[in-house]
């Protein structure tokens, strides 16, 4: 029983860390990264969807993001929803291709960017201290049943708050490397 709350409890928390890498990486570095465009939706024959499913994008070189789409007619409006995108992009086109060079950061929107960063890190590690709190809750219902001693609960407390520790140093790494990366010119 403790087992299985301990596993149930790494792999929350292992969902926690994978949603704020995916939350990291859509901020915008000075470098060309197609996962930039993942959550921009394109209007397809009067339904929005992704644009990965319109057409392809990739890196051309550091900063410059290559969109090749899969129907000429959807080059204007690929081209629109990036130009009405928050993200400040400005598209090229020549001929199918759309291009679109990454601008450099300023250091007032770096620093911008390093507390959202922060923000979803410390959103990240509440995430894992909430799971943490639910696994030592549950820990103390199998007690007030009688289905596990203190001792055991004790035990099982102490293996939840390592893993907590444990992912928490995960986010601060990740964090860190973001920071550095971010900061980079």
């Amino acid at each position: 029983m403790i087992d299985d709350i301990h596993s149930d409890a790494s792999t929350r928390m292992d969902k926690s860390i994978v949603a704020f890498e995916k939350e990291l990486s859509k901020l915008r570095t000075g470098r060309a990264h197609p996962s930039l465009l993942d959550h921009l939706m394109v209007d397809y024959f009067g339904a929005p969807v992704p644009l990965n499913q319109v057409a392809s994008v990739s890196v051309e070189d550091a900063r410059t993001l290559a969109i090749s789409p899969w129907e000429k007619d959807m080059v204007k409006v690929i081209e629109k929803a990036i130009m009405t995108s928050d993200l400040g992009l400005n598209p090229a086109t020549a001929g199918t291709v759309i291009r679109i060079p990454m601008p450099p950061l300023t250091e007032e929107r770096r620093g911008d960017i390093v507390r959202v960063a922060r923000k979803e890190a410390e959103n990240a590690r509440v995430a894992v201290r909430n799971i943490r709190r639910d696994a030592n809750g549950d820990l103390k219902d199998l007690v007030k049943e009688k289905m596990i001693s203190e001792d055991e609960e004790h035990r099982g407390e102490d293996a939840v708050q390592k893993l907590t520790d444990s992912h928490v140093g995960k986010i601060d790494e990740l964090l860190a490397i973001k920071e550095k990366d971010l900061m980079a010119i």
